[in-house]
């Protein structure tokens, strides 16, 4: 059973930076994709980057050119580094491990909240 922790979540002023951090129980290696979604109350969940095993990235056009998603294979972590936070990016992040064959897993949530 592969348990996903996320971190780094807070509060933020409107501008500022945060890097979220997805720590994974075994090898981040073995999945095809790890990727970052979010939800805002009354929402539903949605994509916001994504990263594959060969190391494409994927992001969602609200967030391209302000959020880079990494991943350190050596640490099992998958990191989110937000920067130009925005008041819509206020949301819970949760952290998705896909490997080839399903289930996938999900992490808790870390809260991200960004102030005016």
């Amino acid at each position: 059973q592969v348990q996903l922790v996320e971190s780094g979540g807070g509060l933020v002023q409107a501008g500022g930076s945060l890097r979220l951090s997805c720590a994974a129980s075994g090898s981040i290696f073995s999945f095809n994709s790890v990727g970052w979604y979010r939800q805002a109350p009354g929402n539903r969940r949605d994509l916001v980057a994504s990263i594959t095993r060969d190391g494409y990235t994927d992001y969602a056009d609200s967030v391209k050119g302000r959020f880079t998603i990494s991943r350190d294979n050596a640490k099992n972590t998958v990191y989110l580094q937000m920067n130009s936070l925005k008041l819509e990016d206020t949301a819970v992040y949760y952290c998705n491990a896909r490997p080839s064959i399903p289930p996938y897993y999900w992490g808790r949530g870390t809260q991200v909240t960004v102030s005016s």
